[in-house]
């Protein structure tokens, strides 16, 4: 299915100007970038897709945004691992399969009539989604109800903590690896089997879903 992807590409061009800008050293380390009024105008974009590149730019290692000061750069190149909160994107690759993946297979054996009918709305909405920061929150809110869905309180409270960090990670692998549709296929997948009752299958596509994310930020962090 197409999609029309704007303020995206938006995001994703004003993030590699300034990426690009900071690794050759044109903005050097330590300097203090133009306020997100100032960016919006040069780029002629809105604050939104300025504050979308940022983040991105700190998940990264490249800049800190230190409130009231404005945002700095503190390294010209990638650094060793994200900045995902108060997580780290390693930490979210060592921790998620342990706790996801067996979610997701009671998930298919657990879930209630409403769980399944909010994760189908879910997947629907993902699909047809072209705001980026209203597609990490579904993406944010489908891994909420699947770990809910399972019927075991740990994992949903654990990934009820993450959540955070887990929309951080989405919005920064969407604007630096493109990762948005191939999410859409790969949860559509996790749904089918939690639909179908199929406790393996469920597993099996968590699985391939978090390994293909690791897969997706080991392409970040190696470049």
């Amino acid at each position: 299915m197409a999609r029309p992807l704007a303020r995206l590409s938006a995001a994703e061009a004003v993030f590699n100007a300034l990426r690009s800008d900071i690794e050759s050293g044109e903005v050097a380390v330590g300097a203090k970038l133009s306020s997100e009024a100032m960016l919006a105008q040069q780029f002629s974009v809105s604050r939104s897709v300025i504050r979308e590149a940022l983040r991105s730019c700190t998940a990264l290692g490249l800049t800190v945004t230190k409130t009231g000061k404005g945002t700095f750069v503190v390294a010209n190149k990638v650094a060793n691992d994200l900045t995902l909160g108060q997580y780290s994107a390693r930490d979210l690759t060592e921790a998620r399969p342990h706790i996801e993946v067996p979610a997701a297979g009671l998930a298919a054996l657990r879930r209630s009539d409403e769980e399944l009918e909010t994760l189908r709305h879910v997947v629907e909405a993902m699909t047809t989604e072209t705001d980026p920061e209203s597609w990490v929150a579904l993406d944010s809110s489908f891994h909420a109800t699947i770990a809910r869905a399972s019927g075991n309180k740990v994992f949903a409270s654990v990934v009820a903590d993450i959540r955070g960090a887990l929309a951080f990670q989405s919005e920064t692998l969407n604007m630096v690896a493109d990762r948005q549709q191939a999410s859409d296929v790969e949860h559509q997948q996790i749904l089918a089997a939690v639909e179908a009752g199929s406790a393996e299958d469920a597993r099996a596509a968590m699985a391939e879903h978090l390994r293909a994310v690791g897969a997706a930020l080991d392409s970040i962090l190696n470049k």
